[in-house]
C-alpha cells in the first residue's frame, strides 16, 4: 500500500512574519497516516528547518543546480539544501520548464544531482493544453519521464515521487477529472512497469493542477492518485489541511 502524500509548493510566496502562523495552524492540524511536505522559497528555508524540526511535516525546496558547486550565480546545490536539513527537492516543475526553459536533459541532470546528495527528488511531468488538444499527453509525459529512466536508472524512481501536473489546470481554476487524472497517472505506472515492475508497484505519483478541498477527494479516490501536489491552496492552512484530510481517509 502507498502512504499518500500532499506535498505544498509556496512558489515565489511567504513572509517571515506570517509563515510561523501558517506552518503552526498545518502542524497541529495535521491528519495521520499520510507524508505532508511544504516547498518554501530559498530565502525561508533556515526558519522553516527551525520552525519544523520536531514536527511530522518536512520540508524542501523548490528547484536546484545540477552543478555541485561553481560561478552560477544565483543558483542553489543540492549539498547546500542538505545543510537546511532538506528531505527533498521539485525537480523539472512546469513554472520552471516554461519560464526559464529547462529541458528535459537539465531537469534529469537534476533529479541525478539531488539523489547523489541524499535529497528525494520530486519529478514533475505534464503537458500544455496545446499539446492536450493536439493527442500528445502520453507522448510528452512519457518523454520527460524517459530522459530521467537513461539518466538516472529505473531504480533510480524507488527513491523518487512523480507528480503529474497538467500545465493547463496549474493556476488556472481548470482542474483534470478525476478519469483524466487517473488515466494519465495509469500511463506512467505502466511506463515504469514495463522495465521495473515492482518499482512501479510502489511509486507514489501525485497529482497536481489546481487541487482545492472540494475536488480533493474524487482525485484521491482513484487508484494510482496517490496525493497531491498543492499550489495555492498550500498557502491557507484550512484549505490545505482539507486536502490533507482527503488524502487520510482515500487510503
Amino acid at each position: 500500500m502507498r502512504k499518500p502524500m500532499v506535498a505544498g509548493n509556496w512558489k515565489m510566496h511567504g513572509h517571515r512574519a506570517t509563515n510561523a502562523t501558517l506552518l503552526d495552524a498545518i502542524v497541529r492540524g495535521l491528519p495521520t497516516g499520510i507524508d505532508a511536505a511544504v516547498y518554501v522559497p530559498f530565502p525561508y528555508l533556515e526558519q522553516v528547518s527551525a520552525l519544523l524540526a520536531t514536527t511530522p511535516l518536512t520540508w524542501g525546496a523548490q528547484t536546484l543546480q545540477a552543478a555541485p558547486s561553481g560561478a552560477y550565480t544565483g543558483e542553489v546545490s543540492a549539498q547546500m539544501l542538505v545543510e537546511f536539513a532538506c528531505r527533498s527537492v521539485l525537480v523539472g516543475h512546469s513554472e520552471r520548464r516554461a519560464l526559464f526553459g529547462e529541458t528535459d536533459a537539465q531537469i534529469a541532470a537534476k533529479f541525478v544531482a539531488a539523489q547523489a546528495a541524499g535529497l528525494q527528488p520530486v519529478l514533475c511531468v505534464g503537458e500544455t493544453l496545446a499539446q492536450r488538444e493536439a493527442g500528445q499527453t502520453e507522448a510528452v509525459v512519457a518523454s520527460q519521464l524517459q530522459a530521467v529512466i537513461e539518466a538516472a536508472g529505473v531504480e533510480a524512481l524507488s527513491h523518487s515521487v512523480l507528480a503529474y501536473e497538467p500545465v493547463w489546470a496549474i493556476g488556472t481554476g481548470q482542474t483534470a477529472s478525476p478519469a483524466q487524472a487517473q488515466a494519465v497517472h495509469a500511463f506512467l505506472r505502466q511506463q515504469v512497469s514495463r522495465l521495473a515492475p515492482e518499482v512501479a508497484l510502489g511509486l507514489r505519483i501525485l497529482y497536481g493542477g489546481s487541487v482545492k478541498a472540494n475536488n480533493a477527494a474524487a482525485l484521491f479516490a482513484m487508484a494510482d492518485v496517490d496525493g497531491g501536489l498543492i499550489g495555492g491552496a498550500s498557502l491557507v492552512a484550512e484549505e490545505f489541511l482539507a486536502i490533507c484530510a482527503a488524502a487520510a481517509h482515500t487510503r
